[in-house]
């Protein structure tokens, strides 16, 4: 019989921290995302039409995943004898600190492409809609992580999310915290990608972290 420590398989240097990252917002009509690095594992060029909305809360992009299902039990059974998923949303919650085109638009609720300010003053005026529409975007959120073979990307893709609730906003001096845009974005199945949320991994680190990982995959 094996002991203990050759049974086991705990491998520290599996353990992934997102260390800083970015947030990019892009119309529905961007072109889809379809890989995040090249033949190298260096990263892509995102499409035209992304932007970064910058600098955000040290708590980072928050996912939130709420799953409901159904039940069928039986004469006789104490468990569930059939389990059905019926609904599976993702949720991204972001707090941008910087105030630009991008972090009002969303927060506003209004089409950041409308927003021009005035060319005399500068002063820009946002009327908020009295009857908002669902505006749609494309989501990708990149965490970029460190390893001794390099750097690496783990990184979540909502090709269609719409702004669904926002957080209050505080204007005062007394606190630590910046004037912010905080916002919750849900994902929905683009009929397009085919998908609602695609997951990303890459980066020189990743490829040299497969086999670990127990991909089989010798880089």
């Amino acid at each position: 019989m094996p002991a203990w420590d050759e049974l086991k398989r705990h491998q520290t240097h599996l353990i992934r921290k997102a260390l800083e990252g970015s947030t990019f917002v892009a119309p529905t009509s961007a072109q889809l995302i379809t890989a995040l690095t090249d033949e190298s594992s260096e990263l892509l060029a995102l499409p035209d039409g992304y932007v970064d909305v910058g600098l955000v809360s040290d708590d980072g992009p928050q996912f939130g995943a709420e799953v409901e299902s159904s039940d069928i039990t039986s004469w006789g059974h104490v468990q569930p004898t059939r389990r059905d998923i019926i609904s599976d949303v993702t949720t991204l919650s972001i707090v941008p600190q910087e105030t630009n085109r991008w972090t009002a638009a969303l927060y506003a609720g209004v089409d950041p492409d409308a927003l021009t300010p005035d060319a005399t003053s500068g002063e820009l005026v946002i009327e908020k809609p009295t009857r908002p529409a669902p505006r749609y975007y494309r989501v990708l959120t990149i965490g970029v992580d460190e390893s001794d073979a390099g750097e690496i990307y783990i990184a979540r893709y909502l090709p269609r999310a719409s702004v669904t609730d926002k957080d209050d906003q505080a204007f005062q001096s007394s606190s630590d915290e910046a004037l912010s845009w905080p916002v919750t974005l849900t994902g929905y199945l683009d009929s397009v990608a085919g998908y609602a949320e695609a997951f990303f991994f890459g980066g020189p680190g990743w490829k040299a972290l497969l086999a670990d990982m127990g991909f089989g995959v010798t880089p």
